[in-house]
């Protein structure tokens, strides 16, 4: 198969990060979880005390994206791995506020293109199809219902440690969704040319496998 860029757009908890996985193992692809940088960004932030000064937050970043065997991607920032800080409830509260800031999403976005620039990459997030690679050979956006976005997060959570309920989750995944599709940088839409892919009902792999059939068909 020739090299090419996926693209996985949608909301909170649609399932683009599990999927993007899955796809890109089964295509034997480099996945790259955007989402992650932001989430990096914004933990950085909490931890200044949330500094509004996002040009000396950038300006003093370092960001790179490592990849472990049985562990898979890991985001590393100033010299040290923060990837399990990265699904806290502040930061999931602040990602989408910090990710609207124009240094912030300028600087995200000059890295993932570079990611992308050798091609064979499957990556998500909110803007990937309309901005980061608009010429994706592939571009998909996965929706799901409310109720059934909060009833992933809250299994994510309990499996983290992480205290929630359901009803507290639906409210903050339809606040998110309502910010990130109206912010001012970047936000959330189908790109023209992208495909929509309900995910409600759905597993895992009968998800992945409807993507898996997009590929073939390009």
């Amino acid at each position: 198969m020739k090299l090419i860029n996926i693209a996985l757009d949608g909301p909170a908890a649609a399932g683009k990060s599990t999927i993007a996985k899955f796809v890109a193992a089964k295509l034997s692809m480099i996945y790259v979880d955007t989402g992650a940088m932001y989430r990096a960004l914004t933990y950085k932030y909490l931890q200044q005390n949330k500094t509004e000064d996002f040009d000396q937050l950038i300006n003093t970043s370092e960001l790179a994206l490592t990849y472990e065997e049985g562990k898979g991607q890991r985001v590393i920032l100033d010299h040290k791995d923060v990837t399990d800080y990265l699904r806290e409830n502040d930061v999931t509260n602040n990602v989408s506020y910090v990710a609207s800031k124009e240094p912030v999403r300028t600087f995200a976005v000059k890295k993932q293109q570079e990611l992308a620039a050798k091609k064979g990459i499957v990556m998500d997030g909110r803007d990937i199809g309309t901005v980061v690679l608009p010429d994706a050979d592939l571009k998909v956006y996965m929706i799901a219902s409310v109720e059934e976005r909060a009833i992933r997060r809250q299994k994510d959570n309990e499996l983290r440690g992480i205290e929630s309920t359901v009803e507290q989750l639906e409210q903050e995944i339809a606040e998110r969704d309502h910010y990130d599709m109206n912010r001012e940088i970047s936000p959330l839409k189908k790109a023209d040319d992208a495909i929509t892919l309900d995910t409600t009902g759905k597993d895992i792999d009968t998800v992945t496998n409807e993507i898996l059939k997009m590929v073939d068909a390009i």
